[in-house]
């Protein structure tokens, strides 16, 4: 077998899905979304992962693989940031969902940047932005494969697994990844979010607009 055929059967498959509302404090939340990656491709260590991610983290990983291929490809552009972008408004937050994996469709269909490690720690660990960054520049005891590999795979075979979600964090004090019971929407209240665009009354006065 050639190796342009083994190429060619690599497959790479990504959905960006089950928006959910995260609050910071009493008056800032935003949406962060999961994303699923199913790949046979070697490029990658992990083979099917499952992580979350809010718009600014995809903002910094565009302006992350910018950098590093140093301008010698034209990257996709992101759905633009609104400044009134709404958590309530169900149109609003699809458009921008479809617009997300729209762009990592398209990252992930170049060789170039399938070698950079923030991309693969933006996939398939749960690390902050700050973290990745060191991670990627080698300034963490653990290596790109260890941070991959260590951060727990969430299950979501079914919509009952979807639903079961647990947040990933890095301990820092510690370069194991942990479980910790998130803050998210529950299963029935994730399925208003577009069936009743308003929400509850409380989320309605507080929750309007996405913090940045």
């Amino acid at each position: 077998m050639t190796e342009d055929t083994t190429t060619k059967q690599q497959t790479i498959s990504v959905w960006v899905r089950d928006p959910r509302i995260q609050k910071n404090d009493f008056w800032h939340a935003y949406i962060d979304y999961e994303i699923c990656l199913h790949t046979n491709s070697v490029c990658f260590t992990k083979k099917t992962s499952s992580v979350r991610r809010r718009y600014s983290e995809f903002v910094w990983l565009r302006q992350k693989l910018e950098a590093n291929s140093l301008l010698m490809i034209k990257l996709p552009e992101l759905p633009p940031k609104n400044p009134f972008f709404s958590l309530n408004n169900a149109r609003q937050i699809t458009e921008r969902m479809t617009g997300l994996q729209r762009f990592l469709e398209q990252i992930l269909q170049s060789p170039l940047l399938l070698s950079d490690s923030c991309l693969h720690l933006f996939l398939q660990s749960q690390l902050s932005v700050n973290k990745m960054e060191a991670c990627a520049e080698g300034r963490t005891p653990f290596s790109v494969s260890q941070a991959v590999q260590r951060c727990g795979l969430r299950r979501f075979h079914s919509d009952e697994d979807l639903h079961k979600n647990m947040s990933l964090n890095w301990d820092s004090d510690s370069s194991e990844c942990t479980e910790t019971e998130p803050s998210l929407l529950n299963k029935s209240q994730s399925a208003a979010l577009f069936r009743y665009p308003e929400l509850d009354q409380e989320d309605s006065r507080n929750c309007t607009c996405e913090s940045a």
